[in-house]
């Protein structure tokens, strides 16, 4: 299995790195570096997944994948 695509980018209104996991429903993580920005979704989608499978929830495969667009 492959894993979870991560968007990353900045937040002016947040002031802060935002990186967030489009398969995992409200999975995101703010920080104040890139880095730290993925290591928190990191341990957020832990989280995500280790509460969904508690809870009887499917897990979701990865699908998401960004539209790359040549110039």
């Amino acid at each position: 299995m492959s894993d979870y695509h991560i968007n990353l980018f900045y937040s002016d209104e947040d002031r802060a790195w935002v990186a967030d996991i489009p398969d995992l429903e409200s999975c995101s993580a703010l920080g104040a570096s890139p880095e730290e920005a993925l290591a928190e979704v990191e341990r957020a989608k832990h989280a995500w997944l280790t509460a969904a499978s508690e809870a009887g929830r499917p897990i979701p495969e990865p699908r998401y994948r960004p539209a790359i667009y040549a110039a």
